[in-house]
């Protein structure tokens, strides 16, 4: 059997992992800015989240690889990756290098917005986003 075969698998747990990754890091996000670093940081959350961002990322892959359709190929999948490293770049800020709260609700609020981006790429299929909506 190819992995064609096994797309909607694949897409479902592409989707799960995303959700799972965007409830992780939210609920990460609000221990830090509530002061509560012992939390935010435990093993076990930051190993979860390793364990949910690869399988993520495993996903994804498996996904071009079925829908022939690969970044700096496709628009849209090229917003999507740019989208992400802006993502995690805001999330590390967030969970990590913002000193203080300000900067770290900042951070976090920023970070939920290009999540949000992100998901308007994948359900859209246009570098647009949700802005894509609204031509139609």
């Amino acid at each position: 059997m190819t992995l064609a075969a096994h797309f909607s698998q694949v897409l479902a747990v592409h989707v799960g992992a995303v959700a799972l990754s965007g409830a992780l890091f939210s609920a990460r996000a609000v221990l830090r800015i509530a002061g509560r670093d012992d939390a935010a940081h435990h093993p076990v959350l930051r190993y979860a989240s390793y364990v949910i961002d690869t399988t993520l990322l495993v996903a994804a892959i498996g996904l071009t690889l079925i829908v022939h359709q690969y970044p700096f190929v496709n628009a849209w999948l090229t917003a999507k990756v740019l989208l992400l490293v802006l993502y995690i770049g805001l999330g590390s800020l967030a969970l990590k290098r913002a000193r203080s709260r300000p900067g770290r609700i900042a951070a976090t609020v920023a970070a939920w917005t290009v999540f949000a981006a992100i998901i308007g790429v994948a359900v859209t299929r246009s570098p647009a986003s949700w802005f894509a909506l609204l031509g139609r």
